[in-house]
């Protein structure tokens, strides 16, 4: 466990990170989310214990991800595809507030001006909704997804990458 914050910084994802980056998706839902969900809604979008390391592993890789480390520990991670569209972000309730979600923000955002995207999008939770809306997200409608036959709220989120001429 980390003893002093440390900005983190920002690696590609790497076989050996599947289970730590499981754990994480798992924690920030079933710990940082279940504020703002039911514990119906929470079981059904983390599937705690359900999901396994190697068929994390191959789905992440198809992810374009990247980690997030703190005092080489992997603190957080997340995604940007060619279309600017952030897939996950999470990070360890452990290691809230301490400039993670940021950095990861950060990287998507140079990966997609990199990759020639006009705009990042994501599908954000309640719970993530004000920190993208600090970076500069809009929301462009809200979204009832259906997991394991559970209804939850998530918001369709945009920001421009580049200013738009009329």
């Amino acid at each position: 466990m980390s003893t002093t914050p440390q900005h983190p910084s920002i690696r590609p994802y790497q076989a050996d990170d599947a289970t730590t980056t499981l754990r994480i998706f798992t924690a920030a839902i079933t710990k940082t989310a279940a504020a703002d969900y039911s514990p119906e809604q929470v079981q059904a979008w983390a599937q705690p214990g359900q999901r396994d390391a190697t068929g994390w592993h191959l789905a992440m890789r198809k992810r374009n991800s990247f980690v997030a480390t703190a005092n080489s520990e992997v603190v957080g991670f997340s995604d940007v595809n060619v279309h600017g569209y952030i897939d996950m972000m999470f990070v360890d309730p452990q290691h809230q507030r301490q400039g993670v979600a940021r950095a990861l923000l950060e990287e998507a955002e140079r990966q997609a001006r990199e990759l020639g995207a006009a705009s990042l999008t994501a599908d954000v939770s309640i719970t993530a909704r004000p920190f993208f809306e600090r970076h500069g997200f809009f929301v462009e409608h809200r979204q009832e997804p259906v997991k394991q036959g559970v209804k939850l709220v998530n918001f369709r989120m945009r920001k421009a990458l580049y200013e738009e001429h009329q």
